[in-house]
C-alpha cells in the first residue's frame, strides 16, 4: 500500500536520481522537435504568436500539468523539465541576437503578398495560405477589391498588415467579395477592365478568351475601382 507523502515517491516516483539526467536529454529533445514540427506547419497555424513562443507554452503547460494529476510523475523530473526548457529559451534568445539566419529560420520573415495591387507571386506561393482565408482577412478591413491595396504583408506570427491607397489613387483591381469573384470565367462576354483570378494582373480585353501576359492563365472577372468605405 502507497504512503501519502511519500517524498521519494513524490520527488523521484521511486527513480534514481541519475534519472534527472534522461529527463534532461528527453526535454531537449522534444522541444527541438516541437519546434521543427511547428515551423513546418507554418506562422499561420500559430498566428498571433510566434512559433518560439508557441514551444515554450506547450513544453512548459506539460511539464507542469503531468505532475499536477498524475502521481507516478515526479515533481523532480518535472522541475528538471522547467530548467531545460529556461535553458534552452536563453540559448535560442541569445542566438536569435547573434545570427541573422537563425533568426529568420526561427521567427521567419516577412513577405510581401499584394505589391501595387497585385499578388506577388514569388511571396505567396511559399506561404501556406488558402486564398479565401486571405480575402477573409481583407474584407474585416473593408477592402472590396485589390485595386484599393497598395501593399500586404504576412507578418512573422502571422497577422496581415494592409497599406492603402489614397481615394484618388484606387485603381481598377480584382475583386474580393464571393459573389463577384465566383463570376470568374475564361470567356470574355464584352470588352472591358478584367482582373486575372490567379495573380490579380489587371487588362483590357476584347470579347473571346485572353492570357495573362505575367502569369499565362486564362481564367478572369470584371475588374472594379471603387473606393474603400470604412
Amino acid at each position: 500500500m502507497k504512503k501519502v507523502f511519500d517524498w521519494n515517491r513524490i520527488l523521484f516516483n521511486d527513480l534514481p536520481a541519475e534519472f534527472v539526467f534522461e529527463v534532461a536529454f528527453r526535454s531537449a529533445v522534444m522541444f527541438i522537435i516541437v519546434l521543427i514540427t511547428l515551423k513546418l506547419t507554418g506562422k499561420r497555424g500559430v498566428k498571433q504568436l510566434s512559433i518560439f513562443e508557441v514551444v515554450i507554452i506547450i513544453s512548459l503547460g506539460s511539464a507542469a500539468g503531468d505532475p499536477m494529476f498524475y502521481e507516478d510523475v515526479g515533481l523532480i523530473p518535472a522541475i528538471s523539465v522547467f530548467i531545460v526548457v529556461l535553458f534552452l529559451y536563453r540559448t535560442i534568445t541569445w542566438l536569435l541576437g547573434k545570427s541573422k539566419r537563425f533568426e529568420n529560420f526561427i521567427e521567419g520573415r516577412v513577405h510581401c503578398i499584394i505589391e501595387d495591387g497585385q499578388f506577388s507571386l514569388q511571396s505567396f506561393e511559399k506561404e501556406t495560405l488558402a486564398l479565401d482565408e486571405f480575402f477573409a482577412e481583407l474584407r474585416l478591413k473593408s477592402v472590396d477589391h485589390l485595386g484599393q491595396v497598395r501593399n500586404a504583408y504576412i507578418e512573422t506570427n502571422g497577422a496581415i498588415s494592409v497599406y492603402f491607397y489614397g481615394d484618388e489613387n484606387i485603381k481598377y483591381g480584382l475583386p474580393i467579395q464571393p459573389q463577384l469573384f465566383n463570376l470568374k470565367s475564361i470567356d470574355i462576354p464584352k470588352t472591358g477592365t478584367y482582373a486575372c483570378t490567379f495573380c490579380a494582373n489587371v487588362q483590357l480585353l476584347e470579347p473571346t478568351r485572353g492570357t495573362c501576359t505575367v502569369c499565362g492563365r486564362h481564367e478572369w472577372v470584371l475588374a472594379i475601382n471603387n473606393k474603400r468605405i470604412s
